[in-house]
């Protein structure tokens, strides 16, 4: 197996990829886990190319080291306003319990990288070093241009079948993301049966399997953890959960709360926020969507449309039970403190692992 450079320089420094959750990772985030010897990321699926173009510049302007820029490679939403409409009724009690009406319609609010030319552009002038993918693989087109820039491409998988897809694309290493990862499920069709392997399971599976570096994800929050996927084969670890509760974490007030509570003991997995699987801190969200079939949520991004309108009215009516607190299983070992801090624990701990 060949490893690129920089991959190599994780296993020689700090095997730590800080995974890019949307809402949590930011630029500072971004920059202190490079300076100390792992890889920063920044989620860009919810920005468009002018403000991904922003974020990669500040965390450039903060003397960050490698960078990776996530982005989302769905299949672009197929509209289906009977079924659109049957959610928004369906959330009208939520909205009456905040004091709000909900929107009238619902819309794509994210696009694709599979579609965004504007955000390819801005990947070749700007040329991170690492651009990483989830929900699935862009066309060869565009991976070949993103290569032939030089920069290291990294795709999620949660089985085995998805890992040989992002082989034969050509994609330098698979992140392995376990059932208990916190965020959404990397998975490439959400309509599938989901085999719910778990992170050991999953990144041996796919050192045996296939002959791509692998990044083990879920679950992972201390020294020992990443000592752990590190014996099963992974190059590095992806860490998502350890980093909501830093310093530089976007994550507010309310959902910095939840999870130092005992709702981090419980998290769930739903497909309502999002229109996608993706495990959360239980919460008002979760509790309304218990008994709400996966069938009738509508596709992703646009029931996501719905859940940001009903946390946004719930935040102006004094609620915070409606957002997206993503957090992993691991989530009750999460530490409040700055990135620098965190990053010499885990150096530490694995250290300490493996004497």
């Amino acid at each position: 197996m060949t490893t690129h450079p920089l991959l190599q320089r994780l296993e020689v420094h700090m095997p730590v990829v800080q995974a890019p959750m949307a809402g949590v990772s930011s630029a500072a985030m971004a920059a202190a886990v490079s300076r100390r010897g792992g890889l920063g990321s920044l989620g860009v699926g919810a920005m468009n190319a002018d403000q991904a173009r922003t974020a990669i510049r500040e965390v450039r302007a903060l003397g960050g080291g490698p960078l990776n820029v996530n982005l989302f490679a769905h299949a672009p939403a197929l509209a289906n306003a009977e079924k659109e409409a049957s959610w928004i009724q369906r959330l009208m009690p939520e909205f009456e319990r905040v004091g709000a009406a909900p929107p009238a319609t619902l819309r794509e609010i994210y696009t694709s990288f599979l579609v965004d030319d504007d955000m390819l552009a801005m990947l070749l002038e700007e040329r991170p070093q690492v651009v990483s993918f989830h929900f699935g693989l862009p066309g060869k087109d565009r991976i070949q241009a993103l290569k032939a820039e030089g920069m290291v491409l990294l795709a999620t998988a949660t089985n085995l079948e998805e890992a040989r897809s992002i082989e034969a694309a050509g994609i330098d290493a698979v992140i392995a993301q376990g059932y208990e990862a916190g965020g959404h499920r990397g998975m490439f069709d959400p309509d599938v049966e989901d085999s719910q392997l778990g992170t050991l399971a999953l990144t041996r599976l796919l050192v045996g399997s296939t002959g791509l570096p692998v990044i083990a994800a879920g679950g992972i929050m201390d020294g020992a953890g990443i000592a752990a996927v590190l014996a099963a084969g992974a190059v590095a670890a992806q860490l998502g959960t350890a980093f909501v509760a830093t310093d530089e974490s976007l994550a507010d007030a309310a959902y910095r709360e939840r999870l130092a509570s005992p709702a981090a003991h419980h998290t769930v997995m739903t497909r309502a926020i999002s229109g996608r699987p993706a495990r959360i801190l239980p919460n008002d969200f979760t509790r309304w969507s218990a008994c709400v079939p996966d069938s009738a949520v509508p596709a992703y991004p646009i029931a996501y449309d719905a859940g940001k309108t009903l946390h946004a009215a719930a935040r102006a009516a004094g609620r915070n039970g409606y957002g997206a607190q993503w957090a992993g299983q691991g989530a009750p070992l999460a530490r409040a403190m700055p990135v620098r801090a965190l990053m010499e624990a885990l150096a530490d701990e694995l250290a300490r692992a493996r004497e």
